[in-house]
């Protein structure tokens, strides 16, 4: 088999057997395949696309290529929920403790920020002492006893989709809806997930700007999952604007709490009440996804998901105390207000740009080695339709300096007031299921 008839095949429209794929990615994991090979069969793919056979396969033999995380010890069905980037977006921290208090198991590993998008890492450690460096057996231990555990990306997962994508992001072949699908895909699956969920954004602050782009994107994610026996669903939900009103580590914990308490933003409610809905019926603790969101807001209303929440903090050495006091998360030092400069409706909230805001504060990274400020971020306090008048604040900057001009100047730049009366984006675009 030569890699040049594998490429020639591809570059014709034609569909590739199990056999080349197989032979592609070994090649290309081991070093066989120079990189000039791997572009030009990536920028045919980039062209032609893939059958949904062809998807499957590729994403399982990058799975193959590297260490796969075996949750089998853990009672019950163990489902895995993906969300792909976003600004204020904190549902991970909601909806684990939320799912896990009715009965479905949550063993999740999950990666820190980078750029505007923040990580669900760097958010837990801003909770004092929490960790997520722990040994295996105590991660199934804690997941088997308290139905949830969140630990950090470890071991040699899918070294074939890190080598493909580093290609790929210098090719211009990243926006790939094969490719893209498949990268996702390998890493929730070599993660041992037995069914997943999938948040797919779509608008300014996500990685597919079109509503149309964003649907290809999970309807190939969730034919990926269900050809590989992984019960798959997906939700495509709005990045317009941030979700919620915090952006930023310690200040997004302190809303998931808000929210677990039945307190939180609509919207940021709303959303972890969809997904979360699909994790509890693909975990089988509910039939219907209406009888799944009864129960979870059975568990917020009766405080069962706010329990779950601090034994979850507690059993990896968290304080579980700022549940009920956030002053023991860490603060910024200064609070400062943005006023509205004119009177009317927030016509416009460009996310990506809002949530660059809040990374120049400190609250994201630049580049992997960067430090983060734990504290520091923005509060929303108007959203896309509502009203404001002149000289109300718009959103607070919590900030550990007081020169904050050049941040204000770019908030001010990416949030739109209108004289006419707007309406609040629909969060929730579209379910996908096959």
């Amino acid at each position: 088999m030569r890699m040049y008839d594998i490429i020639e095949k591809k570059r014709d429209g034609l569909a590739l057997t199990d056999e080349e794929i197989n032979f592609f990615i070994d090649g290309y994991t081991d070093g066989t395949i120079p990189d000039y090979q791997a572009s030009a069969l990536s920028m045919a793919i980039y062209f032609n696309g893939m059958t949904e056979q062809e998807r499957a396969t590729l994403t399982m033999r990058m799975v193959e290529s590297g260490d796969t995380i075996d949750l089998s010890p853990i009672e019950g069905i163990k489902v895995d929920k993906h969300s792909t980037g976003g600004v204020g977006d904190t549902t991970t921290l909601v909806l684990a403790p939320l799912v896990a208090a009715v009965g479905v198991p949550v063993a999740k590993m999950s990666g820190r920020g980078l750029g505007h998008t923040g990580g669900t890492i760097d958010k837990l450690e801003a909770v004092p002492g929490f960790h997520v460096e722990i040994e295996n057996d105590e991660f199934i231990r804690l997941v088997n006893e308290n139905k949830i555990s969140v630990i950090g990306q470890s071991g040699n997962l899918t070294p074939a989709d890190k080598k493909l994508y580093g290609l790929r992001d210098v090719t211009a072949t990243v926006n790939s809806i094969p490719l893209i699908a498949s990268s996702i895909m390998s890493k929730k699956i070599a993660a041992g997930a037995d069914a997943i969920v999938l948040d797919v954004k779509t608008g300014a602050g996500a990685f597919m700007k079109s509503e149309e782009e964003s649907i290809e994107l999970a309807k190939a994610m969730v034919s990926i999952g269900n050809n590989v026996g992984r019960q798959t669903m997906a939700v495509i939900s709005d990045m317009g604007q941030p979700l919620g009103r915090a952006i930023g580590n310690a200040l997004e914990v302190e809303e998931a709490i808000q929210t677990l308490r039945g307190q939180g933003p609509e919207d940021l409610t709303e959303l972890s009440l969809t997904i979360g809905s699909q994790m509890v019926v693909v975990g089988g603790q509910a039939e219907t996804l209406a009888e799944a969101r009864e129960k979870l807001e059975a568990v917020i209303e009766n405080g069962q998901a706010l329990e779950t929440f601090k034994t979850f903090l507690s059993s990896q050495g968290g304080d579980a105390s700022v549940v009920d006091n956030v002053d023991g998360l860490p603060q910024a030092e200064y609070q400062i207000e943005l006023p509205a400069k004119t009177s009317g409706y927030v016509s416009e909230i460009i996310a990506d740009e809002i949530g660059q805001a809040a990374s120049l504060l400190g609250a994201g990274r630049q580049t992997k080695e960067s430090e983060i400020d734990l504290a520091v971020g923005l509060v929303l306090n108007k959203k896309v339709g509502d009203y404001v008048e002149e000289g109300e604040s718009l959103l607070t900057i919590h900030s550990n300096t007081e020169d904050v001009e050049s941040i204000k100047d770019k908030l001010y730049h990416n949030m739109t007031i209108s004289t006419d009366k707007v309406e609040a984006p629909t969060l929730i675009k579209t379910t996908v299921s096959e």
